[in-house]
């Protein structure tokens, strides 16, 4: 039995080795490859564009940066940033489930911006990229499938270049605890049956609403990135907290 085996992690609310984790989050994302925007709608009652145009609000990209969007499936991020970056601008999309980086190469939008993209297979806790490669990583609805998150935060902080940012997107916790039930009335018993219904798969449904409730709140997380080396660390609530968007600086 290796190391990694022998710690344990979260898988939704099941407890796994840590090296089980990887290869069953692998299974999920294989599974709803195709349907991964449904998905997404489903998770957020179709309001994760409006989040992530927040997003590439608040990271205000520039001609001549170049991106790593990890956990980047199907180039949603990607697509928005090389948009508003303009002239010279790079992104490198980052999945470590090729089929969710082979339907990102099937939008429209990849073949037109193909000259400024590369897709790349790999675990965000071990990017393959040389330190200070970066001038932008974002994450979005990502990281609370990495196995250990303090270890994707430092690998982050490894490849920006100084001077560059970090911005996560991922669902958080409502602070009014009557609208969290609420959310969470929906999340339980209405997102997996819809899963079943329309993906005909509701297990990934099931463990994706549980990995939103084992992630950590949005004051726990801005303290992790700080523990990363990250200075400047903000957040900013969508939609009353059932998303929050965090920034942090390699200064």
């Amino acid at each position: 039995m290796s190391a990694d085996d022998e710690r344990t992690t979260h898988f939704g609310f099941r407890e796994v080795g840590e090296g089980q984790k990887a290869g069953m989050v692998h299974g999920v994302f294989t599974s709803v490859a195709s349907k991964y925007d449904l998905m997404n709608d489903l998770m957020s009652a179709g309001i994760h564009r409006i989040w992530k145009d927040a997003m590439m609000d608040w990271l205000a990209p520039r001609p001549g940066q170049h991106l790593l969007d990890v956990a980047g499936g199907t180039g949603d991020i990607a697509f928005r940033f090389l948009k508003r970056a303009g002239g010279g601008a790079r992104a490198t999309v980052l999945d470590l489930t090729e089929s969710m980086l082979a339907e990102g190469r099937r939008r429209a939008e990849a073949e037109q911006m193909a000259g400024q993209l590369d897709w790349v297979v790999g675990d965000a806790m071990a990017l393959p990229f040389a330190e200070n490669s970066f001038d932008a990583y974002t994450i979005s609805f990502g990281i609370r499938n990495v196995t250990r998150i303090e270890d994707a935060l430092a690998e982050a902080f490894r490849v920006l270049r100084p001077g560059g940012r970090l911005m996560v997107l991922e669902f958080s916790q409502i602070p009014s605890r009557p609208l969290q039930e609420l959310y969470d009335l929906y999340s339980f018993n209405v997102i997996p049956r819809m899963g079943q219904l329309v993906a005909g798969d509701r297990d990934s449904y099931q463990y994706l609403v549980e990995s939103i409730r084992r992630f950590p709140d949005q004051e726990k997380f801005a303290e992790m990135i700080r523990a990363a080396g990250f200075e400047m660390v903000k957040y900013r609530n969508l939609s009353m907290g059932i998303a929050a968007l965090h920034s942090g600086w390699k200064i």
